[in-house]
C-alpha cells in the first residue's frame, strides 16, 4: 500500500516561498488584475455571438457568458498555462513539477474555478488562501497540486 505524497511533496518541482519569493511577489494583486481583463474579454466575444443567436442570446446572456468564459479558460490554458489576462500580468500556471498545464489540467483548474464562482463562499475561501498560504493557491490550486508563479524569462 502506498502513501499519499504530503502537500509539500506534490509541489517538490516549484520554487519555495522562501528561498525565491520573487517568483511570487505582486501574483496575488496580478490574478485579480488579470481575472478583470478575462472577464472584459468574455464579454465582449459574449456580445459579439449576440448576433449569431438571432439575438436570443440576449436573454441567456448571463449563461451564454459562462459558457464562452470556461471554452475561453480551458483553450487560453491549455496551449499557454495562462489567460489572456494573465499573460498581460506576466504570470502563469504551473503544476507541482514546475510544469505548464495540460488540456486535462486546464479543464480540471476552469471546473473548479466555475464551482467555486458558483458557491460563492467556496471563491472567499479562494481568495483568502491566495492572500495567506505560502505559494499564494487558491482551492482550485490547492486540490490539483498547481500555483500562478510571475513568468520566468
Amino acid at each position: 500500500m502506498t502513501a499519499t505524497p504530503t502537500f509539500a511533496a506534490r509541489l517538490r518541482g516549484l520554487p519555495d516561498p522562501e528561498t525565491s519569493p520573487e517568483c511570487y511577489d505582486g501574483v496575488a494583486l496580478k490574478r485579480g488584475i488579470a481575472w478583470l481583463v478575462d472577464v472584459t474579454v468574455i464579454a465582449v466575444i459574449s456580445a459579439l455571438l449576440v448576433p449569431l443567436t438571432a439575438f436570443v442570446g440576449l436573454f441567456f446572456f448571463p449563461l451564454m457568458m459562462m459558457v464562452v468564459g470556461f471554452v475561453y479558460r480551458v483553450a487560453t490554458i491549455a496551449s499557454g498555462s495562462a489567460t489572456w489576462g494573465m499573460r498581460l500580468m506576466a504570470i502563469e500556471l504551473r503544476d507541482g513539477d514546475d510544469r505548464p498545464l495540460d488540456t486535462t489540467q486546464a479543464f480540471l483548474h476552469t471546473t473548479g474555478y466555475a464551482v467555486s464562482m458558483m458557491v460563492f463562499p467556496l471563491q472567499l475561501v479562494s481568495m483568502a488562501m491566495m492572500l495567506l498560504t505560502p505559494h499564494g493557491q487558491g482551492l482550485t490550486d490547492s486540490v490539483l497540486a498547481t500555483t500562478a508563479l510571475r513568468r520566468r524569462r
